[in-house]
Formats: C-alpha cells, structure tokens, sequence
C-alpha cells in the first residue's frame, strides 16, 4: 500500500471494499469482521467520513491493540498495517473460513456501511454453491487494453471522483474490480470498449405494446451496452411513453409523469443490480403496456429472500456491481430501494407497485393510472355502479355536496370534452383550484384521462 494508492482511496470515498475512521477505537473489529466475510478491503484510520485526513500514527502500542483484535475474532483473522504518509492503512483479505464474528456479533459491508447481520442474513450470505460469481469471474482473452478511458472518464463524472493521471489498472483494482492480472467482469460490464462481445447476455430491451398484452410492438429498443447506459436509455424510453401534464408553480414549470419517475428508476436500478448475469439467453425488459409497465430481470428472489422477508432485509446477488451503482449515486446503503418505490407511488396517490418473483425471473409491475385494464378486469369503481356510487368508492368521499360537485364537473366534460378548467369553474361557480383538484383525484383514480396536450387535447369520461 503506497501513498498514491491511499490518495486515491480517499478521493473516491468509501465503499464496499474501503472504510474511513478519524481515529483508533475499539470497535474496528467490527469493520474488520465485515472486510473479512465479503471481498476484503481497507480500513484507513485518520480519515473523516468526508474524506478529510486529520492523521494518525501506528505506534506499536496501537499495532498490538489491532493484531489482538483481530486474532480475538473467531476465527482469528490476519491483517496488515502500515503508516501511509499521514494515515494508518490496515489491510484485511477476503476470510476462506466465513463467516467470521468479533465480540459483538457478525457484520458484513453493504455497499459503503458495516452492517450487523440478522439470522436470517447470516444463514443466507454465504450459502451460495457456487464457489466464485459472476462478478468475480472473467473472460478469456479479455486485457487491460479492451477497457475503454471513455467509460472511465463517464463513471468517475458521475460518480464525482477525480483520479487524475491514475492508471487504469490502479483504477479498477481500487474498485476491486481487477487484480494484479485480469480485469473481472464486473469491470468488463462496466468499462469494456465492447460489452457485447464478452458479455453479450449483459443487455436490455424496451418493448411498448398497443394494447394490454404481448401481441403488438409499437416501439423497441435494444441495448447493448454498460450498466449506466442501460439505465439512461431505458429512463428515456419510459418517459418519452409515458403520460406527462405540466403545472405551473410561480415562473415555473414543472413536467409531472402518470408514474413518479423516482419508483421507476428505483425499479430500472433494482433490475441491474440483482439481475443473475451468469443466466444467458436472456436479458433485462422493460415493457410498457396500456395498463401498466413492467420492469422484469433474470433471476428470481436471491438465496435467503422469501416472501416473508421481502422488503425487510437487503441482501445483494452482486455485491460488487451493487457496489458501483451506489458510487454512481443510483441505490442507498441500506438497501431501501423497494422502501422508496412504495413511498413514491404512495405520495402520488397511487397504489403497488406489484412484485411477482418466481424461480427465474423477477417482475415489478406498475398500474398506470386511469388506463385501459387488463382483458377482463374492471377499473375499481367503474363496473355496473351507478355514477355517485362509483364516485364515492373511487374518490373516498361521503359528503353530498362533494359527491354533486364531482359529478357536475363530469356532466360538464361529457357535454364539452374540450372544456377548460376555468370555464368549469365559472359553470359551477366554484375555484378553479377546486376544479383542479377534483380533475386531479378523478384522474388517479381512474375516472377521468386526458387526451393530447393541455392546449388542443380534450378530457374523456372513462
């Protein structure tokens, strides 16, 4: 371990593999522990969580104190250590006997955090049968020379890390991505001049479908290409299908999509993430349909995730592609993606999203508000009901005069399709930010959709 190494460490900031303390304490045992039962790593003491040094000096009073409390981990694990200009390096190696534990438990990394592990976590981490994964394995022939600057150059811009004239080796290995030799295909998924011709199973396709089911193509994409452009490009064909309304807010105008954009990306981002890349023959979709969007990717729910637990723990397929996604700022620590996803449609007053795991595949599936429905399944509210008992169950309001309102507003569209809020609001002799939000309700649940833009379209009664 060098100085430019440790600098660089520093620059990127913490990680799966790299843990900053500002000072010696006893508990870095527990760091220690972490390193050890997922892909090894660095602990660097004299180092604040924003990556400021403040310093520190590896005495041989606290090289005794660091040797003991890793020897007292069962089993004992060893370390080294070294003073690094201003720092303390303390290097530990991916254990061959895990799990380990120290005096206060088991822990594991998860992404840039030391966790400690449930039973549930810790009867499933390791249970995997096959030795090395994916991420760890590589492609025969592939060198240093195939990995493309650009990419590099794009991560790290994302990323916000300045490496400067850093070699691409040292790069990737400080990204453990690489060793000394071969570039893993974690490295090769995401820096390969071209993905495709190492890893050609690592692809996307986006499908938009007339209707709700898989018999018309109206619009495809095929992507064959790293993790981050694969994100980009589907974020791009999910909005430019989607329906969009503008508001303005002050000077402002604010675009806002049928779907929060922020549960989709947490969708896109959980596909990539926990897809099983060593399954060939088939890729990440993203189809979107009349009724709803589905976000599906090989793989089904990871070994030690059940119906049960869903949602509840976090435990990752790919640990170090994992790992890169949360240096791109896509997914949190701790593992709160299906979390935010829920609370995104929730705030938007819609419901789901829907989950369908099975033995290969994992499905999430977002209804799209105020759509036509799946062959056979009636819109909550609107079946044989009559129209104020329909507006009751759909809008949740009891009183009368609310009631008598939203349905006013409804005579008023079926007359006028073309109508304006304004000029509803003057019918009625109410607000037009009444009107607006009672438009607004009808529209999420389903009553009420928009055709064409806010000038030159017209409202339809569903």
């Amino acid at each position: 371990m060098d100085a430019s190494r440790v600098n660089l460490l520093v620059r990127e900031g913490e990680g799966l593999t790299v843990e900053f303390k500002e000072k010696y304490t006893p508990r870095i045992d527990e760091d220690i522990v972490a390193f050890a039962n997922a892909k090894g790593g660095t602990l660097l003491l004299g180092v604040r969580d924003g990556g400021t040094v403040v310093g520190e000096r590896l005495t041989n009073d606290l090289k005794s104190r660091i040797n003991s409390l890793a020897r007292n981990c069962k089993p004992s694990i060893s370390v080294d250590m070294a003073q690094v200009g201003e720092v303390v390096a303390v290097e530990v190696q991916e254990g061959s006997e895990k799990p380990y534990s120290c005096s206060s438990g088991y822990y594991r990394r998860l992404n840039g955090n030391t966790q400690k592990m449930s039973h549930d976590e810790l009867r499933a981490m390791f249970a995997e049968n096959e030795p090395l994964p994916f991420e760890e394995k590589t492609v025969k022939g592939f060198t240093f020379d195939d990995i493309s600057k650009t990419k590099i150059r794009a991560f790290t811009k994302e990323a916000d890390i300045r490496i400067g004239r850093t070699p691409v080796a040292d790069f990737l290995r400080s990204l453990n991505v690489a060793d000394e030799t071969r570039v893993k295909n974690a490295g090769i998924l995401f820096f390969a001049k071209n993905v495709e011709n190492y890893l050609p199973q690592a692809m996307m396709t986006c499908l938009a479908f007339k209707g709700t089911d898989r018999v018309t193509i109206y619009d495809r994409k095929d992507v064959r290409d790293d993790p981050l452009v694969q994100f980009d490009e589907a974020m791009v064909f999910i909005q430019k299908h989607l329906n969009v309304r503008s508001e303005i807010r002050g000077v402002n105008r604010y675009d806002i999509y049928e779907l929060p954009l922020e549960a989709l990306r947490e969708a896109v981002v959980n596909a990539l993430m926990h897809r099983d890349y060593g399954f060939r023959g088939t890729q990440i979709s993203v189809e979107i349909f009349g009724d709803r969007v589905e976000i599906v990717n090989p793989g089904g729910l990871p070994f030690g995730v059940s119906s049960k637990n869903f949602g509840r723990i976090s435990i990752r397929r790919n640990q170090i592609i994992a790992d890169l996604f949360f240096r791109l700022h896509k997914c949190e620590r701790a593992g709160s993606g299906i979390r935010r996803m829920r609370k995104a449609l929730s705030s938007a007053g819609l419901a789901g999203p829907r989950f369908e795991p099975d033995e290969h595949f994992f499905r999430i599936i977002f209804d799209r508000p105020g759509r036509e429905p799946e062959e056979g399944r009636p819109m909550e509210g609107t079946c044989s009901e009559d129209r104020t008992s329909s507006l009751k169950v759909a809008l949740k309001i009891s009183l009368k005069s609310a009631v008598k309102t939203a349905s006013a507003i409804l005579d008023a569209i079926e007359k006028n399709p073309g109508i304006t809020i304004p000029e509803i609001a003057k019918t009625l002799s109410v607000s037009p930010r009444t009107i607006h939000n009672y438009i607004r309700r009808m529209k999420v649940a389903g009553i009420l959709r928009r055709v064409g833009p806010d000038k030159g379209g017209h409202w339809e009664v569903v």
